[in-house]
């Protein structure tokens, strides 16, 4: 199973994180000696099961947190994978 909202479509993004220190003039062996390091990393959608109409049948579907709280409030939400909305 992906990690992918059904309602928005967000999924996990690849990116790179980098400390602040850029690197130390004067350490040992030359002034890069003390480099910033870099570092591969994910950002995970916060996403969360949820039994929802859809089309006259129940369904379970992947959606994140944000799509959730707006499924609670305005009690429907357009799946863009379904091509319809669902309903609580």
């Amino acid at each position: 199973m992906s990690r992918t909202c059904d309602a928005s479509g967000k999924t996990v993004i690849h990116g790179g994180t980098r400390k602040h220190r850029r690197g130390k003039a004067g350490g040992t062996k030359g002034p890069w000696a003390y480099k910033a390091t870099r570092k591969n990393r994910t950002w995970k959608p916060n996403l969360r099961k949820v039994r929802v109409k859809v089309g006259g049948s129940d369904k379970t579907i992947k959606i994140s947190m944000k799509y959730y709280k707006k499924l609670r409030k305005e009690g429907r939400i357009w799946l863009e994978t379904e091509g319809e909305y669902a309903y609580l």
